[in-house]
């Protein structure tokens, strides 16, 4: 089993929600945590809690996904752990997007993986370990109309990874791919702990108990995929 005492781990849009939530479980757990979102505010809050370091960026820009990881290897010496799980979504009939919303989800949840794992995993590489999660969406294996842009940013955003597991496994680095169900959380503009969704999502904290299960895993180990769904959610 990994300890996960004072791994550094970054964790990407970790203002609220699912990322808020993994970067308070890695926290509690002995990590130093760099949290990642637009929001400053937020952010100060949270590493408040986390005792971490916060960095304000857009991970959709190549500069601010460099920065990310200089800043936290100058912060901390060393990055053990990268969590891409900023995401953003909307969805409506195919000939109602715009381009420029299609532009806005596949900057963020493609090119945002894209870019920081660009930027990490020479890092990685070059000390011959490491871990990258990545936290899609059960949609990156199924479709559904009014999906069509998030849908197909979560497919992109699962062959990203997918195919950087397969690069980096010789050098030591593990890559493993989170497909969640639905999750009570702010996305898509919604307000979460309805008692409708209390009863049918999944919690933050569980998306973030199945990421502190697979960094857990032995060295040895990787776990490539792993998906979860409310029991109330038919697949």
């Amino acid at each position: 089993m990994t300890d996960l005492t004072d791994q550094v781990a970054i964790v990407t849009g970790a203002s609220r929600g699912i990322g808020k939530a993994i970067a308070l479980l890695l926290a509690l757990q002995g990590a130093k945590v760099v949290a990642v979102a637009r929001s400053e505010g937020e952010l100060e809050e949270l590493t408040q809690k986390t005792r971490g370091l916060c960095i304000v960026a857009d991970i959709s820009d190549e500069t601010d996904a460099r920065y990310i990881v200089s800043e936290t290897l100058s912060h901390y010496g060393r990055l053990d752990i990268l969590v891409c799980n900023a995401g953003v979504g909307s969805f409506n009939e195919l000939e109602h997007f715009e381009a420029a919303e299609w532009d806005r989800i596949f900057d963020t949840n493609v090119k945002g993986t894209f870019l920081l794992c660009k930027a990490a995993v020479p890092h990685f590489k070059a000390q011959k370990r490491g871990h990258i999660v990545g936290i899609t969406s059960d949609v990156a294996k199924r479709t559904f109309p009014h999906g069509t842009a998030y849908g197909a940013s979560k497919f992109a955003q699962d062959a990203v990874l997918a195919s950087l597991r397969k690069e980096v496994r010789p050098h030591g680095v593990k890559v493993s791919t989170i497909y969640p169900g639905l999750v009570d959380t702010y996305f898509n503009d919604t307000t979460p702990g309805s008692p409708e969704a209390e009863k049918t999502h999944l919690r933050p904290s569980d998306v973030a108990q199945a990421v502190r299960y697979v960094l857990e895993t032995p060295a040895h180990v990787v776990v490539d995929e792993l998906m979860l769904h409310p029991l109330t959610q038919e697949w």
